[in-house]
C-alpha cells in the first residue's frame, strides 16, 4: 500500500483504499513465502483487516517450502514444427476439396435452376434442387463422421497429429451442418442422435454449441439443457485432445452458460445451475441439485417451470413442418430471389459476360454492393422494430405453454431476429445503444446516458421482458434470461435488473434474480436466486460472496461527472463514437464490395474451370477477409499504440481503444484449431509463441497479450486485458508462459502471469493482478489453486508416452533458447516470457 505503518484492524478497502488489483499482488506475494499459508481474493474479501485475515489462516497449513520436492508437472508431448505445418497443409487441402464440391454442386444445380421456363417452373426446379442439396449438406457430415472415426471412444491423441486431423475436419463439418439451425426443434436431437449420441424421448436442448465426440454423450429421457452451455465431450490439454464422457440421466437439468467437462456425470433428476461448472472426475448424484464453479450442492431448485402435455405426435408434427418450411419456402425463395436479382435487375443483366477487367464491371459492383448493404441496414431495421412485435399478441407473460406449438416456434423466431449481432455491434458501447434497444422494445426507465450503458454483445429472450433501471451500466456478455423452460413446456417472464447497477462481463441474469439497485455484479458472477434482495454491495464469484460495492481508487474520476463537465464530455464522446460508427460501416461495405465483386466475377462459368474458380475466389475472399481487418486494426493501434492505463470512459484515450472493438471478428472462427489462426493474431500484434492450439479463444486486446510456445486455448476461453468498472476504464498485459492451458469456457481478466505448464481449468475466472506459479493448477470462479485432477485410464500417460516426453526433452536439452526477461507492466516483479 506505500504506507509506512497501519493498525492490524484496518479495513483492506474502506480505510485502507486497497482495491483487487492490490490484493491479489499482495496474495501472490504471500504465496511466496513458505512460512506462511496460501491466500486467496476470497479470504481476503471474507476477511478484510490483517487480523482476521490471521485469525481466519490461523490453523491452515503453511505453504509449502522450497525444500520441500514439488509435484511432478503433468507430461508434455513435445511440439514438432513439421507436424505442425503438415497438418496446417492437409487442414488447406481439405477445405480446398470440400470448397470445390460446394462450388460444383452450387453451381450446377442453379444452372439447372435458372434454366427453367418461368417463374412457376423455376420454383419447381428450386424446390426439387434446394431440397436435394440441404439434404446433402445435411447427410454429408454425418457419413464424414462415420467413415473418418467411427465410434469416439475415451482416449487422447497428440494436436497437429493425423488423428487431430481427421478429428478437425469431423469438427467442422459437424460445426457447420445446416442442422444446428434447428437448435431447440426435435430435429436437433435426431442429428445428434444421427452422430451417435444416446439421447433418450421428450429431450430438449438449446444450446448452439455442438457436441464433437458425440458417441461419448448420453442424454436421458426428459433433461433440457438451456442455451450457451459446453457439452463437447472433448479438451485439449497439455499438447493433447482428450476425449471423455459426459452422461445425464433421466430428468436432468443443465443452466445457462454452464460447463460440462470430460469424464462428468449427473444421475436422474439432478439439477446444474447457471453459471456452474462440473470439472473433470465431477459427478452429481440422483436429485441433488448443485452450482457453482465447480459446483457443489445447493437447495435452490432451478426448474422453475410446470410440465405440459407435449407428446411425441406433437414433437413429430413440428419437426416435419420446421423441414418442410425450410425445404418447400426457405431454401427455393432465396434461389428464386438470386434468380430474379441476377435475371431481372437491369443492373446484374449480363453480369457474368462482364470482363473483370472493365470499368463498367466495378461500376456495377459499387452500385450493386451500396444498394444491398446499406439496404439491409435501413430495412432490417423498419422490420426489427415492427415484425417481432406481433408475438405479444399471443405469448402472455406468466403463462405456461407446451414447446413445439405456433407460439413456441414465433418465441423462438423473435429472439433470433431481435438478436441479430450486427446491431448491437453497431450501437454498443455508445450513446445508440440505448436509443435502439428502447425502439427494440426494451424498458430502461429514465435513462442516464452515460455514452456506454450497454457493452457490442447483449442478448436477450424477449426484449419486450426486459428491464434495465436508470444510472445502470453494463459490459459485453450479458443475457438476459426471459423464459424458463422444462423438457415439455416454456414461460416468459418480466426480467427488471436495478438503477445505479454495474454488470461485469458475461452475465446471465434470470428472471428471479435477487438483486436491487446500487448493486456491482462481477464478471462471470452467479446471480443469487435465494435470501434477501441485495443492494449497496458488490457480488463476486459462482456462487456469489459479497465484496465492497467500490472502492477510493474507483472514484478518483468522480469529478468528472458534475453535471456540467459530464455534459461537456458526453458530447464529445458521442462525436467520437459516431465517427467510429461511420468508419466502420464504411469499411464493412468496402470488404462487403470486394466479396460481391468476387462472386460476380465467377458468374457465367459452368465448366470446371469455373468450379476451380468458384473455389479459389471463396477461399480469396475469407483470405481477403481476414488480411483486410487485420490491416485496419493494426493501423489503428500504430497511430495510437495500446499500452496500460486507468482512467475515466471521458478520456480520449478510451475512445480510441473502444474503437477497436468495432473490428469485425467473427471471421476468427473459421480459423479456429489451425495454424491459420495463429497467422492471424501475429498479424493483428499478439506476442505468440510457436504452435499454439487455438480452439476459439478470443482475444481482446490483441498487443497486450503474450502467449508461450505449445500454449493450449480452449473453444469459449477468452484473454481479457481490460475493464470497465463504473465508468473506470483499466487495462494491463497479460503474460503466459510455455505449455500453459486455458479450460474450455474459462476468462484470464488482465494483469494476470501464468508461469510454464500452469493450467486454468474450465470455466474458471483468473482475477486481475493473478500471478500463477509454474506448474500449478488453478480453477474456479474466482480461480484459486487446486489439486491436479487424479490420473485415470483414458489420460494417464503410458510409459510409452512418458518415454517419448523424456527422449525429446533430452534432444532438445542443449537447444533451449533463454527466456528474456520482460517487465510486466504495473507489477514490481519480474515474469519471463516464452
Amino acid at each position: 500500500m506505500g504506507i509506512e505503518r497501519l493498525s492490524v484492524d484496518s479495513h483492506f478497502f474502506d480505510e485502507l483504499g486497497a482495491d483487487s488489483m492490490v490484493m491479489a499482488r499482495f496474495c501472490a506475494r504471500v504465496r511466496k513465502r513458505g512460512e506462511v499459508p496460501p491466500v486467496s481474493m476470497k479470504d481476503i474479501y471474507r476477511h478484510t483487516s490483517v487480523r482476521s485475515l490471521a485469525a481466519a489462516l490461523a490453523g491452515a497449513a503453511p505453504a509449502p517450502t522450497a525444500a520441500a520436492p514439488a509435484p511432478p508437472p503433468d507430461p508434455v508431448l513435445p511440439g514438432s514444427t513439421a507436424r505442425y505445418i503438415l497438418c496446417g497443409t492437409l487442414q488447406f487441402v481439405a477445405f480446398l476439396a470440400y470448397s470445390y464440391l460446394t462450388a460444383l454442386a452450387t453451381t450446377r444445380g442453379y444452372d439447372w435452376v435458372s434454366s427453367g421456363q418461368g417463374l412457376a417452373a423455376v420454383y419447381g426446379r428450386a424446390v426439387a434442387f434446394g431440397g436435394a442439396y440441404f439434404i446433402g449438406l445435411c447427410v454429408f457430415p454425418v457419413v464424414a463422421k462415420w467413415i473418418l472415426i467411427g465410434r469416439w471412444k475415451p482416449g487422447e491423441f497428440p494436436v497437429w497429429s493425423l488423428a487431430y486431423l481427421r478429428f478437425w475436419i469431423v469438427k467442422s463439418l459437424v460445426h457447420t451442418n445446416p442442422m444446428v439451425l434447428f437448435v431447440g426443434s426435435p430435429l436437433y436431437v435426431l442429428y445428434l442422435r444421427a452422430l451417435g449420441a444416446r439421447i433418450g424421448r421428450q429431450v430438449t436442448i438449446l444450446t448452439r454449441t455442438v457436441p464433437v465426440c458425440t458417441d461419448l454423450l448420453t442424454v436421458g429421457a426428459g433433461t433440457v439443457v438451456r442455451k450457451d452451455a459446453f457439452l463437447l465431450c472433448y479438451r485439449a490439454h497439455a499438447g493433447c485432445i482428450q476425449a471423455g464422457p459426459v452422461t445425464l440421466g433421466r430428468d436432468v437439468f443443465i443452466g445457462e452458460r454452464t460447463v460440462l467437462d470430460i469424464d462428468t456425470s449427473m444421475g436422474d433428476g439432478a439439477q446444474l445451475g447457471h453459471t456452474s461448472a462440473l470439472h473433470s472426475g465431477q459427478a452429481v448424484p440422483a436429485g441433488e441439485r448443485w452450482h457453482g464453479s465447480p459446483a457443489g450442492r445447493t437447495e435452490l431448485n432451478y426448474l422453475r417451470v410446470a410440465p405440459a402435455v407435449c407428446g411425441g405426435v406433437r414433437r413429430c408434427a413440428f419437426a416435419v413442418f420446421t423441414l418442410l418450411k425450410t425445404v418447400l419456402v426457405t431454401v427455393p425463395l432465396t434461389l428464386v430471389g438470386l434468380y430474379v436479382l441476377l435475371n431481372d435487375l437491369p443492373l446484374l443483366e449480363g453480369a457474368g459476360a462482364q470482363s473483370p477487367t472493365s470499368c463498367a464491371f466495378y461500376l456495377d459492383t459499387l452500385l450493386l454492393s451500396a444498394v444491398l448493404f446499406f439496404g439491409f441496414v435501413v430495412a432490417g431495421l423498419g422490420v426489427l422494430f415492427t415484425v417481432p412485435r406481433l408475438t405479444r399478441l399471443v405469448i402472455e407473460p406468466g403463462r405456461t405453454y407446451p414447446l413445439y406449438g405456433a407460439r413456441y416456434a414465433m418465441h423462438r423466431t423473435a429472439a433470433r431476429m431481435t438478436n441479430l449481432k450486427f446491431f448491437i455491434w453497431l450501437f454498443g458501447d455508445s450513446s445508440y445503444i440505448v436509443h435502439y434497444l428502447t425502439c427494440l422494445g426494451y424498458d430502461l426507465s429514465q435513462v442516464e446516458q452515460t455514452g456506454s450503458n450497454f457493452g457490442g454483445a447483449v442478448q436477450h429472450e424477449s426484449p419486450y421482458l426486459s428491464a434495465v433501471g436508470s444510472g445502470t451500466m453494463i459490459a459485453d456478455g450479458l443475457s438476459i434470461m426471459n423464459a424458463d423452460y422444462s423438457s415439455t413446456s416454456f414461460r416468459v417472464s418480466r426480467t427488471s435488473i436495478g438503477a445505479r447497477n454495474f454488470l461485469g462481463n458475461f452475465i446471465a441474469y434470470p428472471p428471479e434474480g435477487r438483486t436491487g439497485n446500487n448493486v456491482l455484479l462481477a464478471t462471470k458472477a452467479m446471480v443469487p436466486l435465494d435470501g434477501e434482495i441485495r443492494e449497496d454491495v458488490g457480488l463476486l464469484g459462482s456462487p456469489c460472496f459479497e465484496i465492497p460495492r467500490t472502492v477510493e481508487r474507483d472514484t478518483r474520476f468522480e469529478g468528472l461527472r458534475a453535471e456540467e463537465e459530464l455534459r461537456h464530455r458526453l458530447r464529445a464522446k458521442n462525436r467520437h463514437n459516431l465517427h467510429t460508427m461511420g468508419i466502420f460501416l464504411l469499411l464493412r461495405w468496402l470488404d462487403f464490395f470486394v466479396l460481391t465483386a468476387l462472386a460476380l466475377a465467377a458468374i457465367g462459368r459452368d465448366d470446371a474451370f469455373g468450379q476451380l474458380l468458384d473455389t479459389v475466389l471463396l477461399v480469396a475472399g475469407l483470405g481477403f477477409t481476414a488480411v483486410y481487418f487485420a490491416i485496419v486494426e493494426r493501423w489503428l493501434t500504430r497511430l495510437r499504440p495500446l499500452r496500460p492505463r486507468v482512467c475515466s470512459i471521458y478520456d480520449p484515450y478510451f475512445w480510441r481503444h473502444e474503437r477497436l472493438w468495432k473490428v469485425p471478428d467473427t471471421h476468427f472462427a473459421v480459423f479456429n484449431g489451425t495454424p491459420f489462426k495463429n497467422v492471424l493474431w501475429r498479424l493483428l500484434g499478439v506476442r505468440l509463441g510457436k504452435r499454439v492450439f487455438d480452439d476459439g479463444c478470443y482475444l481482446t486486446e490483441r498487443t497486450l497479450i503474450t502467449i508461450g510456445d505449445d500454449c493450449v486455448l480452449n473453444a469459449g476461453s477468452k484473454l481479457q486485458c481490460h475493464s470497465q468498472e463504473d465508468g473506470t476504464f483499466k487495462s494491463d498485459h497479460i503474460v503466459l508462459g510455455a505449455h500453459c492451458t486455458i479450460g474450455v469456457g474459462a476468462l484470464v481478466h488482465y494483469g494476470v502471469a501464468m508461469g510454464e505448464s500452469a493450467v486454468l481449468a474450465a470455466d474458471s475466472f483468473l482475477m486481475k493482478g493473478e500471478d500463477v506459479p509454474a506448474h500449478a493448477h488453478w480453477g474456479g470462479n474466482p480461480a484459486t489453486a487446486t489439486r491436479a485432477p487424479a490420473g485415470h485410464s483414458p489420460r494417464t500417460p503410458g510409459p510409452r508416452r512418458l518415454d517419448v516426453v523424456a527422449a525429446a526433452h533430452r534432444r532438445q536439452q542443449g537447444g533451449i533458447r533463454p527466456a528474456s526477461p520482460v517487465r510486466h507492466q504495473g507489477n514490481d516483479e519480474k515474469v519471463k516470457s516464452p
